[in-house]
C-alpha cells in the first residue's frame, strides 16, 4: 500500500558498553521472537522524545538502567509491509545507583520473557559473532572505533535555553520595578512555556544529568524547575549568566561555560538566556575540532526557547580536552510546537 510505504516507524536503543579487564564490552539481549541476539531498541511511545525511549527501551529489555553518552548511526531499513523504519542509538553506560536522574524517570518495568529471554555482556569478539544481523555488526564497529580512538569515554554538559517567557511588554511595570526586576521576575509563560519546561525534564533524565545549574532570573529557574523536582537536585545559581551580567562582564560568563564542560563528575545542565549565547557558542567552537565546528550554532537565536544542545567532551591524547560530538533537541509539545 501506498499510504504504509510512506509512513515511518521511529524507535530508539543504545549500545551499552563497559569496560573490564582492559577490554571493552557490550550488552546485547535475545529475542525469542526472532530468535536472534541484538542491542535493546524499541519503538516510540506516543509523546515521548527518541532519548528518553532508548533509555525506557534498554531497563524494559535488560534491566539496566544507562544514561546517554554521544549519538551513533541512525539505520534506516523496510519492514516486511513496506513501511519504513528508522532506530536511532546512542553510545550509554550504566548510572550509578545514586543517580538523581533515577529519581525523575521513576520505575519502569521489565519485558516479558516472550519478548526478551536473554541478556549478556560480551566481549567485542564474542558480540560480533552472535549478533545476527550485518546493521548491528556495523554499529558495534563504529563503537569499537571510538573506543580505540579514545573518543568513547566522554563527559556531557547540557546547555539549555530557557522555555518561552512571558513578553517583555506585557511584564515590565516601570512604575514598580526597576528594569533589571522586571527581567528578573518575568516568567515562563502558562502553555507552551511551562509544558515545554516539563517536556524537557525526561530529556535531562535520559542523559542522566547530576547537576543543574542556571541564571537565578525566574523564566530560567521556572525551566529548571520540573527536572530538579523529579530528580530531587538542589538548582545551582549562577549570577554570571544573567544578561545583564554578561553584558557587563562577559569574561566571567565565558569562565562559567569553560568550567562547565571540564566537569567531568558527571552530566551538567547549565541554563541560560538568548544574549548570552554567543559568548556560550564562542566557548564551545574552541572546544569542537574541524568538521563538528559545523554542529555549533553561529547566528540569533543560536537555540530556539526551550532548546538545548548536548555536548560531549572527550580527553584526548596528549591531554587536550575537545567535544567529540555535539547534538540539538528541543521536546515537542503535545498538539504541535
Amino acid at each position: 500500500m501506498a499510504g504504509s510505504s510512506r509512513r515511518i516507524v521511529r524507535a530508539a536503543g543504545a549500545l551499552v558498553w563497559r569496560e573490564k579487564g582492559g577490554d571493552l564490552q557490550v550488552l546485547l539481549v535475545h529475542r525469542p521472537r526472532y530468535d536472534d541476539w541484538s542491542f535493546p531498541k524499541g519503538k516510540l511511545e506516543s509523546g515521548e522524545s527518541l532519548c528518553a525511549c532508548a533509555v525506557r527501551e534498554v531497563a524494559e529489555e535488560t534491566g539496566v538502567q544507562v544514561r546517554l553518552e554521544q549519538p551513533l548511526e541512525t539505520v534506516r531499513y523496510r519492514l516486511g509491509d513496506g513501511t519504513r523504519k528508522e532506530v536511532r542509538y546512542w553510545a550509554a553506560r550504566e548510572l550509578d545507583r545514586g543517580s538523581p536522574a533515577l529519581a525523575a524517570r521513576g520505575r519502569i518495568p521489565r519485558a516479558s520473557r516472550s519478548e526478551i529471554d536473554g541478556v549478556q555482556w560480551m566481549g567485542v569478539k564474542e558480540a560480533r559473532k552472535r549478533l545476527d544481523h550485518a546493521i548491528d555488526r556495523d554499529l558495534l564497529g563504529s563503537l569499537v572505533d571510538l573506543w580505540e580512538d579514545d573518543k568513547l569515554d566522554t563527559w556531557t554538559l547540557v546547555l539549555v535555553r530557557h522555555a518561552r517567557a512571558v513578553k517583555r511588554s506585557v511584564w515590565n511595570r516601570p512604575k514598580k520595578r526597576t528594569a533589571e526586576q522586571d527581567e528578573a521576575t518575568r516568567p515562563l509563560t502558562g502553555d507552551h512555556g511551562r509544558a515545554r519546561a516539563r517536556a524537557l525534564a525526561p530529556i535531562l533524565a535520559a542523559y542522566g544529568v547530576g547537576r543543574a545549574i542556571s541564571s537565578p532570573w525566574r523564566r530560567c529557574c521556572d525551566t529548571m524547575a520540573p527536572y530538579c523536582r523529579a530528580a530531587g537536585l538542589n538548582l545551582e545559581l549562577e549570577p554570571a549568566i544573567t544578561e545583564h551580567a554578561h553584558a557587563a562582564a562577559p569574561k566571567a560568563t565565558r569562565k562559567v561555560v569553560e568550567r562547565a564542560l571540564r566537569m567531568r563528575e558527571g552530566p551538567v545542565a547549565l541554563c541560560t538566556h538568548r544574549p548570552v549565547l554567543p559568548a556560550v557558542m564562542d566557548v564551545v567552537a574552541e572546544y569542537a575540532p574541524g568538521k563538528l565546528l559545523r554542529s555549533v550554532p553561529n547566528r540569533d537565536p543560536w537555540l530556539k526557547t526551550g532548546e538545548i544542545m548536548v555536548i560531549h567532551m572527550a580527553r584526548r591524547p596528549h591531554g587536550k580536552i575537545r567535544a567529540v560530538a555535539i547534538e540539538k533537541q528541543r521536546p515537542a509539545l503535545t498538539g504541535g510546537r
